[in-house]
């Protein structure tokens, strides 16, 4: 199943373009990375889906910092709603895949 666009841009705006550097002290350039890092796997977030579907991406920054990412897709434009940092159990998961 495809999931991303074949051209991948970005929509940030007010409601969420610093966001996750107050939260989590990711910056939109790292949370944009994960898109082009591999391996990465993506899923249906499907708790959090019920309006509109979303997704979670799990990958890499070229600085080697393992995020984890729910974005949606709006109008083949890719919105984050979250960057993280993958906690344990994610990271462990994540590991075994590769």
């Amino acid at each position: 199943m495809k999931i991303l666009p074949e051209i991948v841009f970005f929509d940030w705006d007010k409601g969420n373009i610093n966001k996750s550097f107050k939260k989590h002290e990711v910056t939109n350039k790292e949370a944009e990375e994960i898109f082009d890092s591999k391996p990465k796997f993506i899923f249906v977030d499907i708790r959090h889906s019920l309006q509109e579907k979303r997704y979670m991406i799990w990958g890499f920054t070229k600085n080697k910092r393992f995020l984890s990412i729910i974005f949606t897709i709006r109008s083949n434009k890719i919105r984050i709603i979250s960057a993280r940092d993958m906690n344990k159990k994610e990271r462990s998961n994540y590991e075994k895949k590769i």
